[in-house]
């Protein structure tokens, strides 16, 4: 596993997951992010490790290894925070109570299969992004 990079895990059945993940890799001009399906083997593994409840959160962490692991809205601005582009500016909302930013976030995460769909499976990156990917 690359040390440095920070590793997105994600909802790997989830179309608006598996549609963020996509827009972060084409913002991702820095190579600064590592993904892997929450379903997947090393998803797991990293789950574990840090003691996360997947009960409590199942559609997006940030790891930054040797750091720290966030969730919910923390994890999604943290994120946009390293983007390219006007993307680092979400940060500001991260002045705004933890609370009320992670109801917001929580009520889309409720509702993401209704309004987005779900797939059968988790999604098989193409050969130019398996790099992208940890196994």
């Amino acid at each position: 596993m690359e040390e440095a990079k920070k590793i997105i895990l994600f909802d790997g059945v989830c179309n608006l997951c598996n549609k963020s993940v996509q827009f972060v890799i084409k913002r991702d001009n820095n190579d600064v992010f590592r993904f892997a399906a929450l379903q997947s083997t090393i998803g797991e593994k990293l789950v574990k490790e840090k003691g996360i409840d997947t009960t409590q959160v199942d559609s997006i962490i940030l790891i930054e290894p040797q750091i720290a692991y966030y969730t919910k809205s923390d994890a999604a601005l943290k994120i946009a925070k390293s983007l390219s582009g006007g993307w680092p500016l979400m940060g500001v909302f991260l002045g705004i109570p933890k609370g009320l930013r992670d109801w917001v976030y929580d009520w889309v995460a409720r509702n993401r299969y209704s309004w987005y769909g779900k797939r059968d499976s988790c999604m098989i990156p193409t050969e130019e992004l398996k790099q992208k990917f940890l196994d």
